[in-house]
């Protein structure tokens, strides 16, 4: 298994958006899901139109844990998903739906292909479905500072493992070794 990076630069960020935007709609609303609600990828992509059309937040059961999670939508967010369903009065289809069949979920392969191809665009390695969910971490923490928060947000065990998880001492140790001289 490869280890996937965050998108640490807030103007890629935005540019990986618009792009992603740029090419289809219903991918931007993915990509939007992930990095302002840090849900990963197999959640976002089972929520139907009805967990979150005029809602003000996301009430699932996650996939991984089996735990119940409440994530309030981000007001940039809800602004994008009014205006994508807009026009989608359907309340069961997926939010995120495939091509092929019947009111089916987009797959988590398919996923992992749509970031692949706009990481790779802006000339970015180790992008994956996690991606997202480290994106939305990164920026968490970059922000407030508040790994107890956001320790809690991602249900994980230890700070520690929060820090790793979003790529912290990996770039803390990149910037050390960079400064290091010996003489």
């Amino acid at each position: 298994m490869n280890y996937v990076q965050p998108i640490r630069d807030q103007h890629l960020v935005r540019d990986i958006g618009s792009y992603i935007k740029n090419n289809c709609e219903r991918n931007y609303v993915m990509y939007l899901c992930g990095i302002y609600t840090g849900l990963r990828i197999s959640d976002i992509l089972k929520l139907r139109i009805a967990d979150v059309k005029d809602k003000t937040y996301i009430n699932i059961r996650e996939k991984k844990t089996g735990k119940q999670k409440v994530v309030e939508i981000n007001p940039i967010l809800k602004k994008e998903l009014k205006f994508y369903l807009e026009d989608k009065t359907d309340s069961e289809q997926y939010l995120i739906q495939s091509r092929e069949g019947y009111n089916q979920p987009l797959s988590r392969s398919m996923a992992y292909k749509i970031l692949r191809e706009a990481g790779e665009r802006f000339g970015l390695e180790g992008i994956g479905t996690h991606t997202l969910r480290k994106t939305f971490g990164y920026h968490f923490y970059k922000q407030t500072k508040d790994v107890v928060t956001l320790q809690a947000i991602f249900n994980h065990s230890h700070p520690s493992v929060t820090l790793r998880y979003i790529g912290i001492n990996q770039e803390t140790a990149n910037i050390a070794i960079r400064k290091f001289k010996i003489y």
